[in-house]
């Protein structure tokens, strides 16, 4: 069986995006990028929602074509490998979307590396794929698909990247009613970073 590992960049004060769904306020640095590279180098699927995957393909396959076009390699040319290597693993991996509004007609260019999953079969889905043989599937951002995933015990680790900015509101990490019984397994700050990992292995959903 495979892990389904979830990365999210977390603020001191525990949101994942700020208000209205704002990135712009979040704590990234070259760290945040160096470990999401670390992730994808042991996966060969990714998970998400709709909304992290319009993210992605707005923005992954320009840099494959051309890294100069994300701001982090105008601003620093030495990151322009680092940013190569992603946008060439997000595109050659499986994307599993779960959706209810997608259609295959929004996954272009990566229709033939994407499945789109309605709500209702998403649980199915991921203990299909954990059954199978192969690299870890990981979740970036998404998380209304890893709350719900994590409640039903079908999250395997949980790495949160906590950054030091306090964002005041927007999207909470973890859902009201969201239980689970977490073991810390790794911490430690990221070279050169502000961002401290923390991982956690998860046991099970709450009783």
């Amino acid at each position: 069986m495979r892990k389904v590992v979830v990365t999210n960049l977390v603020s001191l004060d525990g949101y994942v995006a700020g208000p209205g769904g704002d990135l712009s306020v979040m704590p990234i640095d070259h760290g945040f990028d160096q470990y999401n590279l670390e992730r994808l180098r042991t996966a060969d699927t990714i998970l998400m929602g709709a909304r992290s995957f319009g993210g992605m393909i707005g923005y992954w396959p320009h840099v494959l074509e051309d890294p100069s076009f994300s701001p982090a390699v105008q601003m620093d040319p030495s990151t322009a490998p680092i940013h190569a290597e992603i946008a060439t693993r997000n595109h050659e991996a499986r994307k599993v979307v779960v959706s209810d509004s997608l259609t295959p007609a929004h996954a272009e260019p990566w229709a033939d590396s994407t499945t789109i999953v309605p709500r209702a079969e998403a649980h199915d889905t991921v203990r299909q794929l954990r059954a199978e043989d192969g690299a870890d599937i990981v979740v970036f951002g998404s998380p209304t698909v890893w709350n719900d995933l994590l409640q039903a015990g079908l999250v395997d680790e949980v790495h949160l990247l906590v950054g030091p900015a306090m964002v005041g509101g927007g999207v909470a990490a973890f859902r009201d009613g969201t239980t689970a019984r977490l073991r810390l397994t790794d911490h430690r700050r990221l070279d050169g970073s502000d961002l401290v990992l923390l991982s956690y292995a998860v046991d099970g959903p709450e009783e």
